[in-house]
């Protein structure tokens, strides 16, 4: 049945210590969607503006992105602007403009509505709800969210979180929405109010899940050089959520195996500008760094 992703797909302009782009392909949606790709069907429910251009479009459509729930209304694309510094932890907002992803509304089509997997990228957590209102029975339910929507929608929040399996979230969005500085005790907190698993992304520092029993902990892949992190959290959700919706399986095993892919995802993500880098890796090449990743962590029993 495959992944029904909802999100954001925007232009963005990126720049680094490594160079500038213009109005590359980004957005929530695109970079979950490319990267979970690689493990099962994709179909994205987003927004973009007659400006769109059609060869990005075509570019999802050749990675085997169902694009039947991506609407072009009339108006401008949602665009961001950012930059970062040394420290590539953190993006600096120049500019953002939300365009016709300002009244976006969420409408699925029928098949969409019977899929099993639903991931739930970082927008209004109302209109999370409001696409699990549409759903049929899902197996299981991912979200992301970000530090606007905890300042702004905190309430709205905590009824979208009631309704979902697994919670994604950086290490500082993790803390602000419990009101915690201890991120142990900020999961136990956050795992009360409905999610089973908590994810939490702490970008070069690796990933830290926790369910009610049991946590585990990976750390990044380590890399020379990073060129643009833009996409790497989406990315990492990608392979996270595509494993295991291609398993068909949410074990404590799973999950584990999915962090590795999410962070393997995420890995490549991060050496080039935009999802060029995803756009054309073999599976192969995943598989490869995945036992890389093991042999990174792997240690001997006492």
């Amino acid at each position: 049945m495959g992944i029904l992703a909802v999100g954001s797909v925007a232009l963005d302009s990126v720049k680094t210590p490594f160079g500038q782009e213009e109005e590359i392909l980004g957005g929530s949606a695109t970079y979950f969607s490319i990267a979970a790709s690689y493990f099962t069907q994709v179909s994205v429910v987003a927004v973009v503006g007659e400006d769109f251009p059609a060869q990005h479009i075509d570019f999802l459509q050749k990675l085997g992105i169902d694009t039947a729930g991506l609407e072009k209304k009339p108006g401008r694309t949602f665009r961001w602007r950012g930059e970062y510094g040394d420290d590539f932890n953190t993006a600096r907002t120049l500019d953002t403009k939300l365009n016709v992803f300002a009244d976006f509304s969420p409408r699925l089509l029928r098949e969409q509505r019977r899929m099993e997997y639903v991931f739930l990228g970082n927008i209004d957590p109302d209109l999370q709800r409001s696409v699990l209102e549409q759903m049929e029975k899902p197996k299981l339910v991912a979200c992301d969210t970000m530090n606007y929507w905890i300042d702004n929608k905190p309430e709205s929040l905590r009824k979208t979180l009631s309704g979902i399996d697994i919670l994604l979230m950086n290490d500082a969005e993790t803390r602000q929405l419990s009101k915690e500085t201890n991120l142990i005790r900020a999961a136990r907190a956050i795992l009360g109010w409905g999610p089973k698993t908590l994810v939490i992304k702490r970008g070069e520092y690796g990933v830290l899940m926790i369910d009610q029993k049991s946590a585990f902990g990976a750390p990044a892949f380590p890399l020379e050089e990073v060129v643009d992190p833009t996409g790497a959290g989406d990315s990492f959700a990608g392979g996270f959520f595509g494993y295991l919706a291609a398993t068909r399986s949410a074990d404590r095993a799973a999950l584990r195996k999915a962090v590795v892919f999410g962070t393997v995802m995420a890995s490549f993500n991060v050496s080039e500008f935009g999802p060029r880098r995803l756009a054309c890796l073999t599976y192969p090449e995943v598989e490869a760094r995945y036992r890389e990743f093991r042999e990174l962590t792997f240690f001997e029993e006492l």
